[in-house]
């Protein structure tokens, strides 16, 4: 199904999303199978796991290695995980959490409100009996609608249908804030049409054998729908998208925000991207209103078009039959499901076992009403104080942000003088929204798991939708409050940290302060940095996208974030595959300034005093392992494979070692001296933020 973001430019997570309200009052949930889901458990203890390390490697040599080479040693990833580290044991604890939140609204029939659809939606998956004597009805009237169309004018009507149900599209639509006016919102039209996770799958060798078993699994999803000549269809959908893939715009292409935006008459969008149906398209999603779109990847829309205008209707009903199959599975019978499971996850991700089926109806839960459930979790869950603590250190990594800009001996006055704007006017946003979504006009029945889901995604389609044209609601978060994670929305010019993620390792209010400003500190500055970053920087202090640097400066920048994209793209994570530099630069820059502001807010906060030494470990040395802790992990390799392809992020061994070998103070802390494996020369350390 469909997920949206509150602004136009993705927003930048830290994962590969004004005053406080009054902290709701705690709620009693049911028991769960975790012995004591308070508070997560504290690394060590002070904040760091010694017996973590590895002390037969020295810290100059591979500090990655170093600090958690002892966790890796002993660490197996669970069966139904295609990673896991400190981020998973952290999103166990949480789910656990949810698991016990939706149990006690599920036992409660009765219920209303928000307990009664987190209740009635978990009950409905739940069922397992009913599900599974269901076999493919839910599907019926879905298939019928795609086998009566004829033309391909209702086809593409259809396909904007899709935008806000099952259904594939060849052209991606969402409602979001306008880049160029964020104070508005805007319809952003663009390419789409893609079932592997990238187009680098249908047009690299090495992802062949992957290519293979899609082409198999459609062929098995047409069969289990009951579509005719499943073999020979799944054959020429294969080749349909491979012909999408080779005209798409790459990810490092899409960074590109200014690229990215191209606003268009949408009378005129026949003669942009002729042979296809725009005007259908726009009716069946619902946004006839629209008198102009904001065209994404500009170059690709007329050529995907052309391939839509000469693909055989056959085909193209097809595609949009296995595209319904292929997103409905996890809520039908087991035969959709346990298909979906082993090309979806083990296939393309190496994981060896399906979640438990709470896990999975957790996750509902979460990502269709995640509010109503995050309000329930919060209440049980959220203490008041990781708030105020929490606004504290934002307060310690903006100040720190301020003096780096004032000291950058690259930039101009008259650019730092609009950059420390934007920094002033950042707003933070923190554990969970000070406005709750209204759930109250959707109806969820827990007898109806395929209709609950489709009416969970019209329902948030309509709440979009109906926005286009108006006041973009800057109270939105794009996040849930029970997620591991955080992220920056450029045109909200905005920083939101969900409640899950201020435990340990990342933040342990009971525990060591340097310990936390290499956690969640450097989280806090690596958000924060995104506002400055490759991407970022082009959006102004009100989130306009816009050009407020100088060309020396903007020169400057761009040579700076060469070198690092050097660094990066030298690194090989498995044998003959490297980091993508450019794919990856906006969340590297970020790594690298979030380390650098932790390392100056730690040395803030002492006053003048001299840091405490732990174990024999300084300050600037905990601050450090700190960081790394947050990236403790192992993922299996078709999962490494996809990652390196298609996320944002480099792996967590890069996310450590390479930004610490471009720091000054991580020489000092451990002695580092040339021919060191971490050692890099001065006059190739990047100087950015």
């Amino acid at each position: 199904m469909k997920t949206y973001w509150p602004g136009a430019a993705a927003a930048a997570a830290l994962l590969a999303a004004g005053p406080a309200p009054a902290q709701p009052k705690p709620v009693a949930v049911a028991p769960s199978s975790a012995p004591d889901l308070s508070k997560a458990p504290r690394m060590g203890t002070w904040g760091f796991d010694l017996s973590g390390r590895d002390t037969a490697t020295t810290p100059a040599q591979d500090f990655y290695q170093y600090a958690n080479g002892g966790y890796l040693k002993t660490l197996d990833i669970p069966a139904d995980r295609s990673r896991y580290g400190a981020f998973d044991t952290l999103n166990e604890l949480s789910q656990s959490r949810m698991h016990a939140v939706v149990d006690a609204a599920a036992a409660d029939k009765a219920a209303t409100g928000e307990h009664g659809q987190v209740g009635g939606l978990y009950r409905a998956f739940m069922d397992e009996a009913k599900v599974e004597a269901l076999g493919a009805r839910p599907l019926a009237g879905d298939l019928a609608a795609i086998r009566a169309e004829k033309t391909r004018a209702g086809i593409a009507r259809a396909m904007g249908a899709s935008l806000h149900a099952f259904g594939g599209s060849m052209f991606g639509g969402q409602v979001q804030a306008d880049a160029k006016d964020p104070n508005h919102y805007a319809v952003y039209l663009g390419q789409a049409g893609l079932g592997l996770p990238d187009r680098d799958y249908y047009l690299e060798a090495s992802f062949a054998p992957q290519k293979a078993k899609y082409e198999a699994y459609v062929a098995q999803m047409l069969t289990l729908a009951g579509w005719p000549q499943p073999a020979a269809n799944a054959k020429a959908i294969v080749a349909m998208e491979t012909e999408i893939a080779k005209v798409s715009w790459t990810r490092a292409q899409q960074r590109d925000d200014n690229a990215m935006y191209n606003p268009h008459p949408v009378a005129e969008l026949g003669e942009l991207a002729p042979g296809f149906d725009w005007a259908g398209f726009l009716k069946g999603a619902g946004l006839t209103k629209a008198d102009h779109v904001v065209v994404q990847e500009k170059t690709a829309l007329p050529k995907i078009a052309a391939i839509y205008a000469r693909t055989p209707v056959a085909t193209l009903k097809a595609w949009q039959a296995f595209n319904l199959v292929d997103q409905a599975a996890p809520y039908l019978s087991s035969n959709f499901d346990k298909a979906h499971y082993d090309f979806r996850s083990a296939v393309l991700s190496g994981t060896k076992a399906q979640p438990p089926r709470w896990k999975r109806g957790v996750g509902l839960v979460d990502g269709q009403i995640g509010e109503a459930l995050g309000k329930i979790y919060v209440q049980a869950y959220f203490p008041a104080q990781s708030k105020a603590k929490m606004v504290a250190l934002v307060g310690d990594i903006r100040a720190a942000m301020k003096g780096r800009i004032d000291k950058l001996d690259w930039m101009s006055a008259a650019t730092k003088a609009k950059a420390q704007d934007k920094l002033a006017a950042v707003t933070v946003k923190i554990a969970y929204p000070d406005k709750w979504r209204d759930y109250s006009g959707l109806a969820i029945r827990d007898n109806d798991l395929y209709g609950d889901v489709k009416r969970a995604v019209q329902f948030d389609w309509d709440f979009r939708t109906g926005r286009l044209g108006g006041p973009v609601d800057k109270s939105e978060w794009g996040m849930t409050p029970p997620t591991i994670n955080a992220y920056y929305n450029p045109v909200g010019n905005e920083i939101v940290f969900p409640a899950a993620i201020l435990q340990p390792p990342f933040f342990d209010p009971d525990g060591d302060m340097a310990v936390n400003y290499g956690g969640v500190g450097a989280v806090i500055g690596h958000e924060l940095t995104h506002g400055f970053d490759d991407s970022g920087r082009r959006y102004d202090a009100t989130g306009k996208l816009t050009d407020w640097w100088t060309p020396g400066d903007a020169a400057r920048f761009q040579a700076e974030a060469g070198k690092l994209g050097k660094q990066y793209a030298a690194f090989e994570v498995l044998p003959g595959a490297k980091i993508n530099g450019d794919l990856t630069m906006g969340e590297n820059i970020a790594d690298l300034g979030g380390l650098l502001l932790a390392l100056d807010a730690y040395h803030a906060s002492l006053h003048g005093q001299p840091a405490p030494v732990i174990d024999g470990l300084t300050g600037d040395q905990r601050v450090f392992m700190g960081w790394a802790q947050v990236w403790r992990a192992r993922t299996r390799e078709d999962a490494l494979r996809r990652q390196l392809v298609s996320d944002p992020h480099s792996p967590e061994r890069a996310r450590v070692d390479v930004p610490m070998r471009n720091i000054d103070a991580f020489y000092a802390a451990f002695g580092l001296k040339a021919g060191d494996g971490m050692y890099l020369a001065p006059e190739q350390r990047v100087r950015i933020w």
